[in-house]
């Protein structure tokens, strides 16, 4: 095993024996050795990634030297995965074994918003800054490059995320099925205020199945270099340097599994389309953004932050964003999403702004510091 300087502890575990495969469903699973085919991109699509501002946006970097445990230049033998390693006080920071590594049901239908609700609170002091695609077509993937910062958190059992939602299945019911990956910065389940890249699957509406990262069986992971869970270093800088990374979640043509790639062309591994009901077909919805807790511990709104902590409007080097949004039709092609939506519960609280230009695709500014004077 190695020792991360963030304190991590990562296990070179044999591919065959991650904790995927101890899922009932995968039984008979044989991990997926051929490569899944990648999604194709639109010719009249492409994509320039010559940024406008090379010198201040700073990609996913070739090297992989972006998770802080590589940083003595480590790497996990061939044929094994990195996995990290979850202690005592991890488990015990849970509400409890059976809550470890679960999200608390939180999610939003943003079809059940009407320009004129009002501004309620989602489930479970949930809150959101989010776009999402409509509801009548179908998807088999999406992708965006992620803007990288460190919201500060007020309260151990609240987390702010950043991420992207594959869902399939029925809100109203307790059959959504739901893929996702981001960076997370979350104290309860790691322990310190470090984003972190990490994945999470859900086929029940967050009651039973399903979790972080590996902390469950369901996720095969056959990348040996990129640890799920592991900090991102480095981060954006108010003003300064912004690092982003690029995610892919999309569903392999030839087996149906959905895989997860990193940057231009790094897969990670994969969620088995044996664990799904609705997913196993398609996705009926896209959403990319923001999440935060808002446990209201002092009878006041949490002054947690979502994306960089600042509001859209301060824009480029301040406002976090999620750039070049696209989708993945049913031939396998990539396209940049046009016509979202965008929503927010409470928009003194955290907000989302999105646009479109040649360089960027569709992307939005999104985020806010939460507790303010707007927003008590």
């Amino acid at each position: 095993f190695f020792q991360s300087p963030d304190g991590d502890i990562i296990d070179c575990v044999h591919k065959r024996k991650q904790p995927a495969l101890d899922h009932p469903l995968l039984k008979n699973h044989k991990i997926q050795r051929v490569p899944p085919e990648m999604p194709k991109r639109l010719k009249q699509e492409e994509v320039r990634n010559s940024m406008s501002n090379e010198a201040t946006i700073k990609g996913t970097p070739r090297q992989w030297q972006w998770q802080m445990w590589h940083s003595n230049g480590t790497r996990c033998p061939k044929g094994t995965v990195p996995i990290r390693r979850s202690s005592v006080h991890d488990v015990l920071r849970a509400k409890s074994l059976f809550h470890f590594g679960k999200k608390q049901r939180g999610f939003i239908n943003p079809a059940n918003r009407r320009a004129d609700a009002p501004d309620i609170v989602s489930g479970n002091g949930h809150e959101h800054a989010i776009a999402y695609t409509g509801t009548t077509q179908e998807f088999y993937g999406a992708r965006a490059t992620i803007n990288v910062w460190d919201p500060s958190i007020e309260e151990v059992n609240e987390f702010s995320l950043s991420q992207i939602w594959i869902l399939s299945g029925s809100f109203d019911g307790s059959d959504l099925n739901s893929i996702e990956a981001g960076w997370q910065v979350s104290p309860e389940l790691y322990g310190d205020n470090r984003p972190r890249l990490f994945t999470y699957w859900t086929t029940d509406s967050y009651e039973a199945t399903g979790c972080y990262n590996l902390l469950c069986a369901g996720f095969v992971q056959t990348n040996s270099r990129i640890a799920i869970g592991a900090s991102i270093s480095p981060v954006s800088q108010f003003t300064a340097n912004q690092y982003d990374i690029t995610i892919l979640i999309w569903k392999d043509p030839k087996l149906g599994n959905w895989w997860m790639g990193l940057g231009d062309n790094t897969l990670i591994g994969y969620w088995p389309a044996e664990l799904f009901t609705h997913l196993a077909d398609r996705a009926t919805m896209v959403e990319w953004g923001g999440e935060v807790v808002n446990s209201r511990a002092n009878g006041q709104h949490t002054s947690t932050q979502m994306g960089s902590g600042h509001f859209p409007e301060d824009g480029f080097g301040k406002s976090s964003y999620f750039r070049n949004l696209e989708v993945v039709d049913a031939d396998n092609s990539l396209s940049s999403v046009r016509g979202i939506s965008t929503l927010a519960e409470n928009t003194n609280c955290y907000n989302i702004r999105s646009s479109y230009n040649k360089e960027w695709g569709t992307f939005f500014y999104y985020g806010g510091p939460g507790n303010n004077p707007r927003c008590p």
